[in-house]
């Protein structure tokens, strides 16, 4: 089927969710009937008929929502899905246990992909079983649309595009910092972050994706000079404070570095990134360093245990459906510097990018951020010399992502800071 024969744009599958629903909400105030083809996905009928009614009546350029139909364990409704649009937005997690026959079904329709996982055992999965089919028919199956990892990853792509018009050369050192932060985490994301440990303690490979900083590379290129995240407080002369690692540095980094190998390392092979938290200056940094580095380790050792990581799940985790409340959404925010180091013929430079939203970053931003992506797909704005395959928001869709966020209200900026002439 052509995409001029399919009935819908984009599908988001998941809608009765709580990110699914924020994307499916964020997409019908955004846009009209007539300005994109939308129906909502999801396995229960009755559900779904609930959130297309609660959807209507908020927008009001929007008389009535199709629905889809699917469910992830029964693979031909999935195809059947995926025939009918040309792009499917997902927020199914735990993506490990739920995504694959999506990405099956949307491959052999030749239907683009865009989603939300972190899970890079997956991701990993995903990239060794299906990148030479998408490559083949020419289908985007772009992973981790969401805080992870659009502001690490177009970031980068900010800082580097801007390097190279200016000097005409890449930065050889990349660091990314999340600065600011604030807003909930909704049961589903906690299930992801479960299914990865438990991944990671039961699966070897998927203990070698998280150790191998370049295990998100193609076979035959994962191994290279950057070590990957530091696990302890580190002072930063580069921003004269403190620094203690990112929770979100494993996926992160790695997506970058995938953006990097796909596109034919535009920014060299010795290219180095990190993500971190600066914690400020002194003694108060280094102790605050110090509080949040400890408290990651402790976190990831009792997740790494099967018992006290299902105890976890049980008894503190919020179960799945239940998200951040309206006035977390409405009043989060997230500010991520992206700050690039290089050396021209006239010297060194410094490029720095900004790139932040004044909206929960795991919801209210994640929902912007995905449906952008998606919108980009079914819109063929994309600046990629790659026509299909499993990419990265960066490698997959590009600057026009920055452009489609700057216009719905996020900050995606970019500078040179210093240099010699």
């Amino acid at each position: 089927m052509t995409d001029s024969q399919r009935p819908y744009d984009l599908v988001v599958w998941g809608a009765t969710g709580v990110a699914g629903n924020l994307v499916a909400e964020y997409l019908t105030r955004q846009y009209t009937p007539d300005e994109l083809s939308l129906a909502l996905g999801g396995r229960n009928r009755d559900r779904l008929a609930a959130v297309e009614t609660e959807l209507v009546e908020q927008a009001a350029e929007w008389d009535e929502l199709p629905t889809v139909i699917a469910d992830a364990t029964e693979p031909e409704t999935l195809r059947a899905m995926a025939e009918q649009t040309r792009v499917v937005c997902t927020t199914v997690g735990p993506y490990t246990r739920y995504g694959t026959p999506l990405v099956d079904a949307c491959v052999t329709a030749g239907t683009d992909y865009c989603d939300l996982t972190g899970e890079v055992n997956w991701v990993r999965e995903i990239i060794d079983r299906y990148h030479d089919d998408a490559v083949e028919s020419e289908t985007r199956i772009i992973h981790s649309c969401g805080f992870d990892s659009v502001p690490a990853d177009i970031g980068t792509l900010l800082v580097q595009s801007h390097a190279r018009a200016e000097f005409g050369g890449a930065c050889e050192t990349v660091r990314i910092y999340l600065e600011r932060s604030s807003g909930g985490v909704s049961g589903g994301t906690l299930a992801s972050f479960g299914e990865l440990f438990a991944a990671v303690s039961n699966d070897p490979l998927a203990r070698q994706t998280l150790r191998n900083p370049y295990s998100l590379a193609p076979p035959g290129e994962r191994s290279g000079v950057d070590p990957g995240t530091h696990p302890l407080p580190r002072n930063d002369r580069l921003r004269s404070s403190w620094t203690s690692p990112s929770p979100m540095a494993p996926v992160n980094e790695r997506i970058v570095r995938r953006s990097n190998a796909v596109l034919g390392y535009p920014w060299g092979r010795e290219f180095r990134c990190t993500e971190r938290i600066p914690t400020g200056s002194g003694v108060g940094g280094a102790a605050r360093a110090t509080l949040i580095a400890g408290g990651l380790g402790a976190f990831t050792a009792a997740m790494s245990v099967d018992p006290i990581r299902n105890g976890i799940q049980r008894y503190v985790f919020p179960d799945p459906g239940e998200g951040p409340s309206d006035e977390q959404i409405e009043n989060g925010h997230f500010t991520v510097r992206i700050v690039g180091r290089g050396t021209a013929t006239a010297g060194p430079f410094t490029v720095e990018a900004e790139f932040g939203a004044d909206r929960d970053p795991g919801y209210g931003a994640t929902a912007r951020m995905l449906g952008e992506a998606g919108v980009c797909l079914v819109r063929g704005e994309v600046d990629s010399p790659l026509s299909g395959g499993v990419l990265t928001p960066a490698s997959g869709i590009g600057l026009p992502l920055a452009a489609r966020l700057r216009d719905v209200g996020f900050t995606a900026s970019v500078e040179t800071v210093s240099h010699s002439d």
